[in-house]
């Protein structure tokens, strides 16, 4: 775990499968009072969300969060889209990466850090279908090495 990141909520695995991660920022998220709490209990979808800037302000969108069981009438939405909280220059910066052609903001993990809810996002770029089982092959590589000394040590 990085040095000051918190406990980690939800971890989107698959974005590593589908992007190249050139860059990550911290977020901040902007939450409801009953998101929070489902939020700590684990109750989140990270997998098909992505973010967009949108009028200056960057934004998470289809970030699926369960309603909470305990909550009343004023639960929230749980695939409502969140406004995510970044410097300017960092939100000037991303509008200029971002609208280079096949460059994506995607969430890879959300996590709680000195109480407040963080969203690490990346910047990253669209792989095609070689580069996918190109990197399918390197691991089952690996995995095929990794076995081999390890028997090889017994």
């Amino acid at each position: 775990m990085p040095k000051g990141q918190g406990k980690t909520i939800a971890q989107n695995r698959k974005a590593s499968h589908d992007y190249f991660i050139e860059d990550t920022y911290e977020a901040g998220i902007v939450l409801q009072g009953t998101e929070i709490k489902s939020l700590r209990n684990g109750r989140v979808n990270i997998k098909d969300s992505h973010a967009r800037i949108d009028r200056g302000e960057v934004k998470l969108i289809n970030l699926h969060i369960a309603e909470y069981e305990q909550g009343n009438r004023f639960n929230h939405d749980p695939t409502r889209t969140r406004k995510l909280l970044l410097h300017r220059k960092e939100i000037d910066k991303l509008i200029g990466l971002t609208q280079q052609q096949g460059y994506a903001l995607v969430p890879l993990k959300i996590y709680i850090k000195n109480g407040y809810a963080k969203v690490l996002i990346g910047l990253g770029k669209g792989k095609k279908k070689y580069d996918k089982r190109e990197d399918l092959k390197q691991k089952q590589m690996k995995r095929d090495v990794d076995r081999a000394l390890k028997d090889h040590v017994r």
